[in-house]
């Protein structure tokens, strides 16, 4: 019975080690909750939160194209030529404009390489809020990345919001071969945005 009992006991504690180690792999490449220090302190909950500056006004690209932009240092002296010009990260950025040097800020949200993300399709044909994707920012001291940005959580905002493949699918990837860039524009954009659980939306 007292060995029976001790098969019984290492075999659980074998299933909860192994679901364990399932669930940690699982999360390996992920980078939710990432907050590196930044070469200058900057407060996401100052800047959009207190102050109301809109986010495109750093993220110029966000409505343009894939990526969303890092600010030129130079940006931040539009009104730090003027405001807080003694503090000692202001000091940092007027350095390295007058160096030519642009501040290193480090990427935060991370998705793999191999995977197609267009920011300015998200935020004009779709309409997605930054927030959506990037959390609160405007209450973030030190931004962080909020969500995991794992391909089953895109998915998931693809299904939840009606954006799945279409019946026309094969017209669909005719659209991209009909394009000079192999990427659709104009009525095609809006047609294939529609294809959001197809592979090839993000993997092409």
């Amino acid at each position: 019975m007292k060995k029976l009992l001790g098969a019984f006991v290492a075999l659980v504690a074998l299933g909860v080690f192994s679901t364990f180690i399932v669930v940690q792999a699982r999360h390996l490449g992920f980078n939710q909750g990432y907050a590196p220090d930044q070469p200058v302190a900057f407060s996401h909950k100052k800047h959009a939160g207190d102050l109301k500056i809109d986010c495109q006004y750093c993220h110029f690209g966000a409505d343009k194209g894939r990526h969303a932009g890092v600010p030129p240092t130079q940006l931040c002296l539009n009104c730090h030529d003027k405001v807080l010009t003694n503090s000692p990260e202001i000091k940092k950025i007027q350095k390295a404009v007058d160096s030519g040097e642009n501040i290193q800020w480090l990427k935060v949200n991370h998705y793999p390489d191999f995977a197609y993300f267009n920011h300015s399709q998200h935020v004009n044909v779709a309409g997605v809020s930054c927030q959506k994707c990037h959390g609160e920012v405007e209450k973030m001291d030190i931004y962080k990345q909020q969500e995991k940005l794992s391909m089953g959580w895109c998915i998931n905002c693809h299904r939840d919001n009606g954006i799945a493949t279409p019946d026309d699918h094969d017209e669909m990837i005719k659209s991209y071969k009909d394009t000079a860039e192999g990427y659709p524009s104009g009525a095609n954009l809006r047609k294939s945005f529609r294809a959001g659980t197809d592979c090839s939306k993000c993997h092409y």
